[in-house]
């Protein structure tokens, strides 16, 4: 399969479903991680164009890990909206990737970025179908079923699913401490240490299905895009 997970930010999907996606690539499958944002706020001291270029390495070092490919999208932290143009960047990254299931926010998280993401990629996913709507790439033909990742400490979030991460969770943590800029950042302006919280986060989605870490997912429930197997790993 292509699986295709879009963060908002370039460290989102090492928080909320790493341990996932290396299942998928240790299973064969083609893994695609991709962010809306630069990143570019995210710092006290670093400038935002100097931030964007640190933050896009980062990224890109973390998704090598498990031979996944990165995408930046490039739009600057908090200017994120629901707008024709990034509309249809989203649009091109789907009939690009073409893929067979996307990973993404909730619409229920808890930051701007987060939220305007998810509606984009919802969108975008219908509106990749329509060839009327051009764009470099052809339509893609299908509606594709769409899982919403954990929100930031589960706020507000009960999984239908869960994925039990038990045997790739230190491959996750690889993963996010590539990400040296937020270690800082999220200690600094979360009063958050990030590797201790993905932990506590995993623990408990694992005592939840009765495994030692695991991540818990939300099927976007729509027409079109209910099936009736499995998709995560």
């Amino acid at each position: 399969m292509n699986v295709l997970a879009v963060g908002a930010h370039p460290d989102d999907l090492e928080i909320l479903c790493a341990g996932t996606l290396t299942k998928f690539s240790k299973e064969g499958h083609k893994v695609i991680m991709a962010h809306t944002c630069n990143g570019n706020k995210g710092h006290h001291h670093i400038p935002p164009d100097e931030l964007a270029r640190i933050r896009d390495k980062e990224a890109d070092t973390s998704a090598r890990i498990i031979k996944a490919k990165h995408i930046n999208l490039d739009i600057d932290d908090l200017d994120v909206y629901l707008e024709r143009d990034q509309v249809l960047k989203c649009v091109e990254l789907i009939r690009k990737t073409r893929p067979d299931v996307i990973i993404t926010h909730s619409p229920n998280d808890y930051m701007p970025d987060h939220i305007v993401t998810s509606n984009l990629i919802f969108n975008a996913s219908f509106i990749a179908t329509l060839p009327h709507t051009k764009t470099e790439h052809r339509y893609f033909e299908k509606i594709t079923p769409i899982y919403y990742m954990d929100t930031v400490a589960g706020v507000k979030f009960q999984p239908t699913d869960y994925v039990d991460i038990s045997g790739t969770f230190a491959t996750k943590k690889k993963m996010l401490s590539c990400h040296k800029s937020q270690l800082k950042w999220l200690k600094e302006h979360d009063k958050t240490d990030i590797l201790e919280f993905i932990d506590t986060i995993a623990r408990f989605r694992g005592l939840q299905c009765g495994v030692l870490y695991a991540e818990g997912f939300q099927k976007a429930e729509a027409w079109g895009r209910n099936i009736t197997k499995r998709l995560l790993p």
